[in-house]
């Protein structure tokens, strides 16, 4: 199976991404983790590395409910980046919510993959990974 380099996780709970982490560890299909505490921070870093692709993320696992900057504000913000190769970032919207309205609007959104309701298993992760 193929290996991912990046992955990004914008969530601000310790315990979601410390778990979610162990996963990844433990699937052994991505380089790098990088972990983002709120949208802000997340956006920041990608309009540093708009130049440098490499740095990217390859995949976004992006949280709705963080204190500074939201997920949904996020996804604003980064509709608007002029990122080279937008399409090779892949973001899944990683929520709590089981608000069918949380899910229709993220799946109207076009940048979003999926919605996923927490926690990630190893078996999606797998199937994301496949899915790449």
């Amino acid at each position: 199976m193929k290996k991912v380099d990046i992955i990004a996780l914008i969530d601000d709970d310790p315990a979601f991404v410390f778990i979610t982490e162990k996963i990844i560890e433990m699937t052994n299909h991505f380089n790098e983790v990088k972990v983002f505490e709120n949208g802000l921070n997340a956006l920041n870093y990608l309009k540093e590395n708009l130049k440098n692709s490499q740095h990217l993320p390859d995949i976004i696992f992006l949280d709705l409910s963080m204190p500074i900057m939201d997920g949904w504000q996020f996804l604003e913000e980064y509709a608007l980046l002029n990122i080279k190769n937008k399409s090779k970032i892949t973001v899944y919207i990683c929520s709590s919510s089981i608000s069918p309205y949380d899910i229709t609007r993220a799946k109207n959104i076009s940048e979003v993959e999926d919605f996923i309701i927490k926690p990630i298993t190893k078996e999606k992760l797998k199937e994301i990974v496949s899915a790449f």
